[in-house]
């Protein structure tokens, strides 16, 4: 698990050393630097899973800047910006700890209008390591779920993928509909993720009761088209008293289920030692709905998996100190990062949360807009 990212010259920031936890929160004003964090462990999984990029010891030759998870553009739109024409070799790096005391770095070379930059230095800082597979960000089960997600359409794409990485949902989530049909009746182990309100313990059935805290009684149905490489999602709906209804397409039932849905099938699928990238899990949900993402994210850290996740919902705040308070997270397995754009650079304040579930500090801007808004309407 990876303990401290460090990232210089690279987008946001000049230079930040970032210490991550089981479950690491994210917040600040837009353009901040927050998802600049996501997309360096992104640039980095991008590179070891682009197949040609491989030098004879298993290291980067180099990283494609545009890919299946990210497209960053060219070398001038990812060099932090206080670098100019004039300067001498600039250089990207990204160095990575881990619990276990093994250190990475990644040096990346500059070059103005390429899309794929040179690696100069990738190895481990440990004399008896030399291949960076023991950090989460280039295990299996990663996920690098984005904001801009799958919209409600009338069919997705089957994954492509080979089989040591068809549960991969694309960075859109656009191969969740194929996963959640080739996984339907995988039982979700015994745990903090199953849901109490679960019938069965399918990733099917699981799926359809974390969707009902967003809508009550909703059911799933996922099925590939024949003779094509597309899959097709339906939702049907339950009411005490009523008949089920018919099945819907997503085009039909609005933004809020299609768009939870990667979210929710990344964490059931979570494992010992599996990195979770999470933008915005609160998109187009209700606050009901957000409290359960953020109980849901909890319980995929609780078994094991690392989430680092961009938030800007005080409801997904709460419901991770609700989860330290119930004893779901320990206080140590949280870090709270709160970003803020000032005159000399990106500032990071990171208050500590207690047992009780109440943090150290309430940085201004963190999370604070109620407080301040009713202090307004009283006024």
């Amino acid at each position: 698990m990876i303990r401290n990212l460090e990232i210089t010259n690279f987008k946001a920031f000049a230079h930040a050393d970032i210490r991550l936890s089981p479950y690491t929160l994210l917040s600040g004003l837009n353009s901040s630097g927050k998802s600049t964090v996501l997309q360096a462990l992104a640039l980095l999984r991008q590179g070891s899973t682009s197949g040609d990029d491989f030098g004879p010891l298993g290291h980067f030759r180099g990283v494609a800047l545009n890919g299946e998870l990210l497209e960053l553009g060219t070398g001038q739109d990812v060099l932090h910006e206080e670098f100019t024409a004039s300067d001498a070799e600039p250089e990207i790096v990204l160095r990575l700890r881990s619990e276990e005391g093994l250190n990475y770095a990644c040096r990346i070379g500059y070059e103005r209008d390429a899309s794929y930059l040179p690696v100069l230095f990738d190895e481990s800082e440990n004399s008896d390591y030399d291949r960076p597979e023991p950090f989460t960000v280039f295990g299996e089960g990663f996920q690098y779920l984005r904001a801009d997600r799958i919209n409600p359409a009338v069919t997705y794409l089957r994954s492509a993928l080979p089989l040591d990485r068809d549960t991969f949902l694309g960075a859109r989530g656009e191969y969740t509909v194929d996963v959640l049909r080739i996984h339907f009746d995988d039982p979700v182990p015994d745990g903090p993720l199953r849901h109490h309100a679960a019938v069965r313990p399918s990733l099917s059935n699981q799926a359809e009761a974390w969707l009902s805290e967003i809508c009550p009684g909703v059911s799933l149905e996922a099925a590939a088209i024949e003779h094509t490489d597309l899959v097709r999602l339906g939702f049907q709906f339950r009411r005490p008293g009523h008949p089920v209804s018919a099945v819907r397409r997503p085009t039909n039932v609005g933004f809020g289920l299609t768009y939870v849905l990667p979210v929710i099938v990344a964490c059931l699928m979570a494992t010992p030692g599996s990195m979770i990238l999470l933008e915005n899990p609160e998109a187009h949900v209700h606050p009901q709905g957000q409290s359960a993402m953020a109980r849901l994210t909890c319980a995929a850290a609780a078994v094991g998996a690392q989430l680092i996740v961009e938030t800007h919902s005080d409801h997904i705040l709460n419901g991770v100190r609700l989860g330290v308070k119930r004893g779901l997270l320990q206080p140590k397995d949280v870090a709270l990062h709160y970003f803020r754009r000032e005159d000399e650079g990106i500032k990071i304040q990171s208050p500590s949360i207690g047992p009780d579930g109440m943090l150290s500090q309430w940085p201004t801007g963190f999370f604070d807009e109620w407080d301040r808004s009713l202090d307004q309407l009283l006024d």
